[in-house]
């Protein structure tokens, strides 16, 4: 049987009445009648996404889901039963999440952070919230200033949990976000800023060291020409001021319009900063 969850490159084996029978030599699967191209040709190539239908039987679509194989997403939910809850991942038939891969009862409307998974034991594709099981808990061996990929987990009081490169866990500080929205489910690129002794790794939405402040300082030169080559920011600016306009730390502010000044790109002024032509 073809692997479930994921996108599949196959051929058109034949046409039939209830739609198009496609293979990769080995498996056949049925792409229904409403997904079947306008035009289309006996050996033509189709990608498609491989589940399972309401009658637990394999069938394609080209409809594009929201989540796939191993992958994690923020997921609404339809509705719920004595069974468990049903997302909604852009396919005809909702994705299952069962009671006891609930980190929390879920509720109708609301939304959740999920990681998409193969039940082995019925063969069928799941959604479960409780992901640390599905993150590797063992030392990490990224190293500092490497970039990473990140799915935003949830905000507490201390940051943002992260899912770094859908393999381990991390945290941005909250002193270090500067970005005005942050939702579970977002994805970013992240740097790492340090893996601490204990197997916790603190990340980073901005680069680390010297490229951070190149990084800034071309930001500011971007924010300048925007404003006909004007900034109202000193470093006397408040940092509220600095993150609203720059989404940047003061002190990061302050290292990116030195680096500007040495370049005799900018002068600074009593009343801001300017570019120099």
């Amino acid at each position: 049987m073809l692997a479930l969850g994921i996108y599949h490159t196959l051929k058109i084996d034949r046409s039939t009445q209830v739609g198009l029978f496609l293979t990769n030599g080995t498996d056949d699967v049925l792409l229904p009648l409403k997904y079947v191209p306008k035009a289309f040709q006996i050996g033509e190539e189709l990608t498609v996404f491989v589940y399972l239908d309401h009658e637990e039987r394999p069938v394609a679509t080209t409809l594009k889901p929201y989540i796939t194989f191993g992958d994690f997403a923020f997921l609404r939910v339809n509705y719920t039963n004595k069974f468990g809850a049903f997302l909604d991942w852009g396919l005809e038939k909702d994705l299952f999440v069962p009671f006891k891969e609930q980190a929390r009862e879920m509720e109708q409307g609301k939304r959740y952070l999920v990681h998409l998974y193969l039940d082995k034991q019925t063969n069928r594709l799941v959604a479960s919230s409780k992901l640390n099981q599905f993150l590797n808990q063992t030392d990490a061996t990224f190293q500092t200033g490497e970039e990473v990929h990140l799915i935003i987990s949830h905000v507490t009081d201390m940051g943002v949990n992260v899912i770094i490169n859908g393999n381990h866990k991390g945290l941005v500080y909250k002193n270090e976000v500067y970005q005005d929205k942050i939702r579970p489910g977002d994805k970013t690129k992240g740097y790492i800023k340090l893996v601490r002794p204990d197997g916790k790794i603190d990340v980073t939405f901005t680069k680390v060291g010297v490229e951070s402040i190149e990084e800034h300082a071309q930001t500011i030169l971007n924010e300048l020409k925007a404003n006909r080559g004007f900034l109202r920011l000193t470093d006397d600016s408040h940092p509220e001021d600095i993150k609203t306009v720059l989404q940047m730390s003061k002190k990061a502010f302050k290292k990116a319009i030195g680096t500007l000044y040495k370049q005799h790109k900018i002068t600074i002024k009593p009343d801001g900063i300017y570019l120099i032509d």
